[in-house]
C-alpha cells in the first residue's frame, strides 16, 4: 500500500515505535508525520517510509488543529484495539 498525505500510520521502528501519526506530506522515500502532541502540524517529523506501517485509515487535514488531531488519533487507536480483542 502506498503511503499518501492524510493517511494514519503506526511507527514500526525507532524510539516512537507503536505511536500513531498523520501523514502530512510525502517526499520520495520519506513521510512527514504529526501527532499533535510531540510533533505538531507546523513541525512534522521526517521518517523513512520503510519504518512506518499503514492502518488503512485516513483523516482530512482541512481545518485540522493539533488538538483535533490528538483526539482523532486517540479515537482511532482505541477503536482498532477494541476490534482486535
Amino acid at each position: 500500500m502506498d503511503i499518501t498525505t492524510g493517511m494514519v500510520i503506526i511507527s514500526a521502528a525507532g524510539h516512537d515505535k507503536g505511536q500513531w501519526f498523520l501523514v502530512t506530506g510525502v517526499d520520495g522515500r520519506y513521510a512527514y508525520l504529526a501527532d499533535g502532541k510531540e510533533r505538531k502540524l507546523e513541525a512534522p517529523k521526517k521518517k523513512n517510509l520503510k519504518h512506518v506501517r499503514a492502518t488503512g485509515q485516513a483523516l482530512s487535514a482541512d481545518g485540522m488543529t493539533d488538538k483535533r488531531l490528538r483526539t482523532a488519533l486517540r479515537g482511532l487507536s482505541r477503536s482498532i484495539a477494541e476490534e482486535s480483542e
